[in-house]
């Protein structure tokens, strides 16, 4: 089977800047795209036009993104005339040697291959000449159509399978919301007065800080840093989505005794409820340890009415709602008075952690099938590639 250059058997065009008064978002004019953001799964999206066009691409080219983040997109070129700007190159293949969808599935399995040429201090890129440089398989053109054919099934094979992987993962993150409307007797257990909820039977909605010590936190001086890197773990914003609905069993931010001793910082015991109530509202942990926290956090020391984990479950199956009370004009913050008035809807002791109990198995079941689904997602978005792998593989 023979092989060529790629310059040998199409053209390549460069794609040209345009000043800010020579485009327009008013339909003036012929398209013009401008770079990655305008490319999709197998054509562009034309957002912009110009009356003063540089370069064009033209139907049957194919289109690859040079620079940027996005280096080593591919698209095929709409069907009209279109203006490239710089971050793009058409490749404009002669069709009595190249077939243009044979074309396209080449350079779509070259993606590592740009990725790894583009060169810049500041902007990675692609020159005309990486591209027409380029080493393609060039068996009779019967062969690329057929090839192209079958990669064409096998594509939308796989974005049948994506579709289906995204579907499950979209249905799980509604199964978690059904499991905590089960367990919560589909009512929201947190909520400020007034209360508009009944109580299910066997349940009392009660003042949360009747039930619990309310504590806030603290953080020593950054400008003192033989305060830090000590052995008192201390819950910050940076930590807490990853230290959402678990026990922590220490941070990475550390404090140590000095820092909590000339600050109003302050230890709190094994059992606290942390709350974020400022910019990332609504993340919750418990200690699982005496440690610290910032100020950005409401931190409920529980009494032995109320079960530590079951508040946790319950601010988390609230979160939605108690967001909607945060205020601000930069960060949403839900202040002390609020916090001081938040009423939980709960039954006794027992009944509190026989429904965690039953939560855990539940999230845990939900969490293993979450896994296993971007396990299987991760696979999926690989077999493009390995199947453009393959099929040039053998094709040289």
């Amino acid at each position: 089977m023979s092989e060529a250059k790629l310059k040998e058997v199409a053209q390549v065009v460069s794609g040209q800047h345009l000043l800010d008064g020579e485009h327009n978002t008013a339909g003036v004019g012929i398209g013009y795209l401008t770079g990655p953001s305008d490319f999709g799964r197998e054509v562009p999206t034309i957002s912009r036009w110009t009356e003063s066009p540089k370069a064009t691409c033209q139907r049957g080219d194919v289109l690859v993104t040079v620079k940027g983040a996005g280096v080593g997109k591919i698209n095929h070129a709409p069907p009209e005339t279109v203006a490239i700007g710089r971050q793009i190159m058409a490749v404009r293949n002669d069709p009595s040697l190249l077939d243009s969808r044979y074309l396209a599935a080449f350079l779509s399995g070259q993606l590592t291959h740009f990725r790894d040429r583009a060169v810049g201090a500041t902007v990675p890129g692609l020159s005309r000449g990486d591209l027409e440089d380029l080493t393609i398989p060039l068996p009779a053109l019967p062969v690329q159509r057929r090839i192209a054919a079958r990669l064409d099934q096998q594509m939308a094979e796989v974005e049948t399978a994506r579709s289906a992987a995204s579907l499950l993962k979209r249905d799980l993150s509604r199964f978690r919301a059904a499991i905590y409307r089960d367990a919560f007797r589909r009512g929201v257990p947190v909520v400020i007065p007034p209360i508009r909820t009944e109580a299910p039977k066997d349940w009392r909605w009660k003042t949360l800080s009747k039930l619990s010590r309310l504590e806030s936190g603290h953080t020593p001086s950054r400008q003192r840093p033989e305060w830090w890197g000590g052995n008192v773990s201390w819950i910050s914003l940076t930590e807490i989505r990853a230290l959402d609905g678990v026990w922590v069993e220490e941070t990475k931010i550390r404090t140590n005794a000095e820092g909590i001793a000339n600050s109003a910082a302050r230890i709190l015991p094994r059992g606290t409820v942390c709350f974020s109530r400022t910019a990332s509202v609504g993340f919750v942990t418990i200690m699982a340890k005496p440690m610290a926290t910032s100020q950005d956090f409401a931190n409920w020391v529980c009494g032995d009415q109320l079960d530590p984990e079951f508040l946790m479950h319950a601010l988390i199956a609230s979160r939605k709602s108690l967001r909607e009370i945060a205020t601000g004009a930069t960060h949403k913050t839900i202040y002390m008075p609020a916090l001081e008035s938040f009423h939980v809807c709960m039954p006794k002791i027992d009944e509190q952690r026989r429904i965690v109990r039953r939560l855990k198995a539940q999230l845990a079941e939900a969490d293993a099938i979450a896994k296993a689904a971007a396990e299987q997602l991760a696979e999926i978005e690989r077999l493009p590639q390995r199947l453009l792998a393959r099929a040039f593989g053998g094709a040289g």
